[in-house]
């Protein structure tokens, strides 16, 4: 007790500091797990979280046996891949080029301008991507006449909205995402790339046995972390991107319990669907992290 309240006395202004953060996850994410009760309950507004009927695992037997839960599955899995094909590269392709820049000045400029896409709501990126793709007056078509081409109904097309949702993703998202790998590049020892230098190795040579090594831990974490929200592709987006046209496409479980929950007040069912994937989501990130530690990496825990 004396070497705790010693701790305490001595970093008391460190805990401090903690207070507000912790408590954020107390409140807004340790709480509402409770919530999660309900899945397994027909519950009731009025009857209330203690007094409403408990059924077991019936609106998990209903999820499974629904029509809809391929689709979403097959929706959801799908937009995931391309994000882990497509958009998580991305990130660590443009720190390393721009970790290559010399020009301190210039290297700031283009971090600065890949960044703001971040600080775009999803509403505006929907609204520029109408503005570019609507099939009568979007720029792209307008485009596509003018040379001669027939116009495409990007909007409503289902061949074209899993690229034009991860397309999204990429260019709001990667100039944020790079903030990580570069901190993690910033620790490289400059001494490793004196010493390539002096046994004849160029650029792509130190890339490849210097600083990709250097921040493989780096990418390893993260993306375990990305599996945690495998099935997550972002409720927003996806609903503002929505239409009848390309919903067999489109729909997934984020904007599913939505509708269920909310539209329908299907609170248990749709709950239930949250479960579902909180699940998966913790799956993969245990059978990730295990897989990394086989290979020799830390993995997260």
């Amino acid at each position: 007790m004396d070497m705790l309240s010693k701790r305490w006395k001595r970093q008391r202004w460190f805990y401090l500091m903690l207070l507000p953060g912790v408590l954020y996850f107390i409140v807004y994410k340790y709480v509402p797990m409770w919530g999660v009760l309900i899945s397994f309950q027909d519950y009731q507004p009025y009857a209330g979280f203690w007094k409403s009927n408990w059924v077991g695992f019936k609106h998990f037997e209903a999820f499974f046996q629904n029509d809809a839960f391929w689709m979403l599955f097959r929706n959801t899995f799908m937009l995931a891949m391309y994000n882990i094909v497509f958009f998580f590269p991305l990130p660590i392709v443009i720190a390393l080029m721009l970790n290559e820049v010399r020009k301190e000045a210039y290297k700031r400029i283009v971090q600065t301008l890949i960044y703001v896409p971040h600080f775009v709501s999803w509403v505006v990126v929907a609204g520029i991507s109408f503005l570019f793709f609507s099939s009568q007056d979007g720029l792209v078509n307008i485009m596509l006449a003018e040379s001669g081409k027939n116009p495409i109904n990007f909007l409503l097309s289902e061949n074209w909205f899993r690229t034009m949702i991860t397309s999204q993703v990429m260019w709001k998202e990667t100039g944020w995402g790079t903030i990580i790998f570069l901190a993690a590049l910033a620790g490289v020892d400059p001494q490793l790339y004196e010493a390539a230098k002096i046994d004849g190795a160029g650029r792509w040579k130190q890339m490849w046995h210097i600083t990709l090594p250097a921040i493989r831990s780096t990418i390893v974490i993260l993306l375990i972390l990305r599996l945690g929200h495998f099935l997550d592709t972002g409720f927003e987006q996806i609903f503002l991107m929505l239409n009848s046209m390309n919903r067999d496409v489109g729909e997934v479980f984020d904007t599913y319990v939505y509708n269920m929950g909310i539209t329908q007040g299907q609170f248990s069912f749709s709950t239930a669907v949250g479960v579902f994937k909180s699940v998966v989501g913790l799956v993969l990130v245990v059978a990730a992290n295990y897989l990394a530690k086989k290979f020799g990496e830390d993995g997260i825990y």
